[in-house]
């Protein structure tokens, strides 16, 4: 008989390879960047906003704030260095004036994070207590991450095109959410299962839309600009 605490680390595994290829799904984008050695019409947004999200995941699965949480830090660490990669990618090829704005929202990111570390490690002296606190603002910042996709849904409903919703993405994405939202019943955690439940669900209407879509989908025109709206960067955990 498998232990419950042995499934979950095999679960949590499973995850951390599923959410690696999540990780590494925009190298298409970067490949493209670095040939042309411009960012073009490209948004470094999610990019961005991933690198927080993944700091405060790393943070949240510290033994002082969430006990036994090592496989959501193994992966979100991996992401952060991922998506900083992109960043960097972002700002070399960038403008001034997008290399400046990139700069003013890295230090707003630095100092929200040190505010929530400083507060978390002088105000909440429990494990428990900590756990909840930080475990608030990251099931904010993953729904916000999870609902990125609606533009994309939007597009397809609109267009009756699932062309520039990618299969493969939305079943990982269904995959991903679905082993992280297990992952947490094994030994409850709502702060991950609340987040990938929601992820699990997008991830399933995108794969309902696409069969649904797929037979009126125009496979034979190029649209290089709705390629591009279409770009979605997801989250981790």
């Amino acid at each position: 008989m498998v232990s419950t605490a042995t499934a979950r680390t095999v679960i949590g595994i499973i995850g951390n390879v599923i959410s690696f290829g999540l990780f590494m799904s925009p190298i298409p984008t970067f490949t493209q960047i670095v040939k042309r050695k411009a960012v073009e019409d490209f948004k470094p947004d999610p990019y961005l906003a991933t690198i927080l999200n993944c700091a405060m995941w790393v943070f949240y699965g510290m033994p002082f704030v969430h006990p036994d949480s090592i496989l959501v830090v193994t992966i979100n660490g991996i992401g952060f260095v991922i998506e900083f990669a992109y960043v960097s990618i972002f700002f070399i090829y960038s403008p001034w004036i997008k290399r400046r704005k990139m700069l003013i929202i890295l230090l707003i990111e630095s100092i929200f994070f040190a505010a929530v570390v400083l507060i978390t490690l002088l105000i909440f002296h429990t494990t428990i207590s900590r756990s909840y606190f930080v475990g608030i603002l990251c099931i904010i910042f993953n729904i916000g991450m999870y609902t990125s996709p609606l533009t994309v849904m939007r597009l397809v409903i609109k267009t009756k095109s699932v062309k520039y919703m990618p299969f493969t993405l939305s079943l990982a994405n269904f995959c991903n959410g679905i082993v992280w939202a297990i992952y947490a019943l094994l030994k409850f955690d709502p702060n991950v299962l609340i987040p990938n439940s929601l992820g699990a669900l997008s991830g399933l209407i995108q794969l309902i839309l696409y069969a649904t879509y797929y037979r009126t989908t125009n496979w034979d025109n190029e649209d290089t600009s709705s390629t591009r709206r279409a770009e979605v960067q997801m989250s981790d955990v």
